[in-house]
């Protein structure tokens, strides 16, 4: 099993409710990079395939990594060591079968596209290498949320093109992220940062407060690490439980909120070490988004799944990754352009879909339901409401899992980057596709291999940007933004 310790302390990048209202606490970073993004298109960019189909996106993170085998490449002819214990099921694509923990994703795969032929040579916990165009990776720099090294999460490109042709505040964050800053309840993540462009371009995050509904013993199958019980929001929430941003008193009135944006102009003209000059500052951003956020309740009413009816929420169902795909729905309608939802860990180690221990229940009982429910709905609901066709949507994860079910109890699979899955809807994405083969056990990638960075090149294409165009760091270097991936057209129409 390959260590979780080793990460930095507590996450201090991602910005949360409380964290925007310390607008007197925050400096200028220095950054000068307001005018840096410069465009060095390719030709016949806007020609290509699917180029600028999609409008917005929703990039679904199941952090800790699904297993492919039991869930979008399973191998039913495989040993009983490798397929495991669990069946695969037919789908709405003929020949095509996946993993039967997904009954309803099974009967919508005629709306998607599986990418089975990911690989990459880290296998780990890697949410800066699988969240952004940065090169490689190494344990170092996925533990130091601020090492220099970092590029920018994907959903911070898109939100800082998108304010060179358009710098007025929005009163919906381009780049937001649910349910709550990404390793927050754990262990603290890079990824989902705005990286050499600085903090100022970090995912804006809601937040969560309340706990689970179903208590359960976690146990990390390390001798170091005690088991405890965790009332896991992820496996099952209350109605009334809030997903929050800014301010959670509802009572709060018109007049405090004009005093708190009267109080922002006062910061600002009463600290000369804040002046604008030609660069915009973290500071300038946060005060802006704190305005807008603050004067409008276009953010708060977003997020309050709890206007949407009771079938609807049951459909995406009653869990907190459930109501957040939920949310990121109503976000787009609001505005949104990169929302992101994270089923992150929770309490303890080997939690999310790490599932080095306990993986038999854990799939069957937690996992699988509360990812069937929520993407199936989520496709269906876009579908509807006539969003779909211009809704890129990714589900990707940091790697895959060991060909061979390890012998711990109710089985496990260790880490595997060698060979592992995604899936694609939406947008430009095809319909009813497979895309790339493994070997018999689902081990290594024996047709159409495609990088991560590839997955972000072409994401950032389905958005209409060219990931050969270029932004630059703090010191004048040039960086494109879809590093060394191609885009990739097995996943577009």
């Amino acid at each position: 099993m390959l260590p979780s310790d080793g990460l930095s302390q507590w996450f201090d990048g991602a910005l949360s409710r409380r964290e925007i209202l310390r607008i007197g606490a925050i400096a200028s970073t220095g950054i000068s990079i307001a005018n840096s993004a410069r465009a060095n298109p390719i030709a016949d960019v806007s020609t290509a395939a699917g180029f600028g189909k999609a409008e917005r996106c929703i990039l679904i993170y199941l952090w800790g990594s699904p297993s492919q085998l039991e869930t979008f490449d399973p191998k039913p002819d495989a040993s009983l060591e490798v397929r495991g214990e669990f069946q695969s099921i037919d789908t709405a694509i003929p020949g095509v079968r996946i993993g039967e923990i997904l009954p309803r994703i099974s009967r919508i795969l005629d709306r998607v596209t599986i990418l089975r032929s990911l690989s990459h040579q880290y296998p780990i916990h890697g949410t800066a290498f699988a969240l952004s165009a940065v090169p490689a990776t190494d344990l170092t720099l996925e533990g130091n949320l601020r090492d220099p090294r970092h590029w920018p999460y994907i959903g911070s490109v898109v939100e800082y093109l998108a304010e060179q042709n358009d710098p007025n505040p929005r009163l919906v964050p381009q780049n937001f992220g649910l349910p709550f800053p990404i390793g927050s309840r754990r262990r603290a993540k890079p990824g989902a940062l705005g990286g050499f462009l600085g903090s100022a371009y970090d995912t804006i995050w809601s937040e969560f407060a309340a706990l689970g509904t179903r208590e359960l013993l976690r146990d990390a199958g390390a001798p170091d690490v005690l088991p405890k019980i965790v009332a896991d929001p992820f496996v099952g929430i209350l109605p009334t439980d809030r997903l929050e941003t800014i301010e959670a008193n509802q009572t709060v009135s018109v007049e405090r909120l004009s005093g708190r944006s009267s109080l922002l102009d006062q910061l600002e003209l009463s600290s000369p070490s804040l002046e604008r000059q030609n660069s915009k500052t973290s500071f300038d951003r946060y005060r802006a988004l704190a305005r807008s956020m603050l004067m409008t309740g276009k953010l708060r009413e977003a997020l309050d799944v709890q206007q949407e009816s009771p079938s609807i929420r049951d459909r995406y169902g009653m869990t907190l990754f459930g109501q957040s795909c939920l949310a990121a729905r109503r976000l787009l309608e609001a505005g949104g352009k990169f929302v992101t939802v994270c089923w992150d860990e929770y309490g303890l180690v080997n939690t999310g879909w790490d599932t080095h221990i306990h993986m038999r229940s854990r799939l069957k009982d937690e996992l699988g339901p509360g990812f069937d429910n929520a993407f199936a709905s989520l496709i269906e609901d876009l579908n509807y409401r006539g969003m779909l066709e211009s809704t890129a949507i990714a589900v990707i994860s940091e790697h895959g899992r060991t060909p061979l079910i390890q012998n711990v109890s109710e089985g496990g699979r260790d880490h595997w980057a060698r060979a592992y899955s995604a899936m694609f809807a939406g947008g430009p994405f095809a319909k009813g596709r497979v895309v790339g083969r493994t070997d018999p056990i689902g081990g290594d990638v024996i047709d159409t291999p495609f990088s991560p960075k590839d997955v972000i090149a072409t994401l950032f294409h389905a958005l209409g940007i060219d990931p050969q165009s270029e932004i630059q760091d703090r010191f004048g270097r040039p960086y494109t933004i879809g590093g060394t991936g191609l885009v990739r057209n097995e996943l577009l129409t």
